[in-house]
């Protein structure tokens, strides 16, 4: 294992993140305030509970997890893409490194982003509503897997296009959509018999679960399901990027 080769992938892509702070880590920290404001406050105040727990609080983890989802998979897709649009992604491959080791450094640097700014947005969370984390274990288990699952599914998708359009394709037009749909304002037990089986296949939905239950220990399914669900997810990820450099998809023309 090539560890200088992953460092210096893994730095360059982190000092990437502090010339963009504004854009990295201030915006979205920011925008989920606004979403504590409006539906916290607005919203919070004709819906007082919800599953037992205050609904400001309530929605804490869908939040965090609506922040980490698009970050994750927009660093990895904008990381992977650039050397693509440069034409330095040849130097990569030529370079005495394997596709683990160029995976390791990009997915390890925008998960990292993704971990750090839900925690930031969790710390923030306590200044609107009362916040109480039931398994810290668990809480950062599901953080870090889903970071890593959807930084592996953003570099998929940063190989995949061909054009900025398509960058924000997946998350603006798919991911963001899910999330909404997935349960991250509401329980899905609120939802008439015939939505509550539909909104199951959505794969957003068990993430969002396993994250909230780590809270408050109320989840729509089942925790092991949720971990099952991403897990699946995490090597369905991994199966095509292997893939990828296997059959050089979009890297060799």
């Amino acid at each position: 294992m090539n560890f200088r080769a992953i460092k210096a992938i893994y730095y360059f892509e982190m000092a990437r993140t502090a010339r963009t702070l504004m854009q990295s880590i201030l915006a979205p920290v920011i925008s989920t305030s606004l979403y504590f404001v409006v539906f916290g406050a607005a919203i919070g105040s004709r819906i007082t509970t919800m599953e037992g727990v205050d609904y400001g609080s309530f929605i804490v983890p869908g939040l965090i997890m609506l922040t980490l989802l698009m970050q994750s998979v927009m660093n990895a897709s904008f990381g992977i893409y650039f050397p693509k649009f440069t034409g330095t992604i040849y130097e990569l491959l030529s370079a005495p490194i394997s596709f683990v080791e160029i995976v390791i450094g990009y997915v390890g640097a925008a998960a990292t982003k993704s971990i750090i700014l839900g925690l930031i947005i969790l710390l923030t969370s306590y200044l609107f509503v009362p916040v109480r984390i039931a398994h810290p274990f668990w809480m950062v288990t599901f953080l870090v897997l889903t970071a890593v699952t959807f930084s592996l599914l953003g570099f998929i998708i940063g190989i995949w296009a061909d054009g900025f359009e398509k960058l924000q394709i997946v998350p603006l037009l798919i991911i963001t959509p899910l999330t909404f749909l997935g349960g991250a304002f509401y329980s899905v037990n609120v939802l008439p018999p015939f939505w509550q089986a539909v909104t199951f296949f959505n794969p957003i939905v068990y993430l969002i679960s396993g994250f909230r239950w780590s809270f408050y220990e109320v989840s729509d399914v089942s925790v092991a399901i949720s971990l099952g669900m991403t897990l699946a997810f995490l090597f369905a990820c991994i199966a095509i990027i292997w893939w990828i450099f296997r059959t050089g998809y979009r890297l060799k023309n």
